[in-house]
């Protein structure tokens, strides 16, 4: 699809263990929510894009839980295993789509436990990346006032928050400079949490693109709760989600 510039590629990364909601019995993309499970909501903004040109879901080694899925089924999705790092997992991405993505094809990162990723958020990210030289992300400004913890549960400096962005996903990138900014982390032994970290690493300056602080990640119990309540204000206020919510 490198020839169409209105195309783009997703990876999933969806091969992590869950240890901050070990109680929960599954991997925290796999629990309910409002009536299917939770990377079936993160999969659905992408699946309704007509510009998406496949995606690859990245699974741990040992999953049992996604042949279950109708999204299993997708045509426009396949599944590789991953690594044991989210670098690692997309790098195993990025080496599925080899062949078949062109160099500057966009490829889209999103966490398979985002679930509340809008449709239109999607598209104002699409819109404000397609002539980027760079690409960017999905982030919302810092508005809480942050403390350092001298580790001893302590205030030891009050930061501060100015210019200070949360960064989300999706996270919006070249096929081939991601490629290379990834290999070129793990060949100087860092160990990215992001995306864009690794772009950064290459000199590059990923562009911040506003994004909705309901754009959420399931990463506690407590958390589930809150996206059923995000996902009904989606529907209910703007029917969002209409074109996502057909079953994968």
């Amino acid at each position: 699809m490198s020839g169409s510039a209105m195309s783009f590629w997703v990876i999933v990364p969806a091969a992590g263990s869950s240890r901050r909601m070990a109680d929960a019995g599954v991997p925290k993309q796999y629990l309910h929510l409002a009536g299917r499970s939770v990377i079936e909501w993160s999969l659905a903004p992408f699946l309704a894009q007509p510009e998406c040109a496949g995606i690859v879901v990245v699974l741990a080694a040992q999953d049992s839980h996604w042949q279950a899925l109708d999204a299993a089924r997708h045509p426009l999705i396949q599944t590789v295993t991953g690594g044991p790092q989210r670098a690692d997992s997309v790098r195993c991405g990025l080496l599925a789509l080899q062949g078949r993505a062109g160099q500057d094809d966009w490829v889209l990162v999103h966490d398979a436990a985002r679930p509340c990723l809008r449709t239109s958020e999607l598209g104002a990210l699409l819109n404000h990346l397609r002539g980027d030289a760079v690409g960017g992300l999905l982030a919302t400004p810092v508005v809480e006032t942050l403390k350092r913890s001298d580790g001893l549960d302590r205030v030891a400096q009050t930061v501060d928050r100015n210019g200070l962005w949360r960064a989300l996903t999706p996270q919006m990138f070249r096929y081939g400079a991601l490629t290379r900014a990834l290999a070129a982390a793990a060949d100087r032994g860092i160990s990215v949490t992001d995306e864009a970290q690794a772009i950064e690493l290459l000199g590059l300056r990923p562009r911040l693109v506003p994004g909705s602080v309901d754009n959420i990640k399931i990463t506690v119990t407590e958390d589930l709760a809150r996206a059923e309540r995000i996902l009904a204000t989606i529907d209910k206020q703007t029917g969002d989600r209409q074109k996502g919510d057909e079953k994968p």
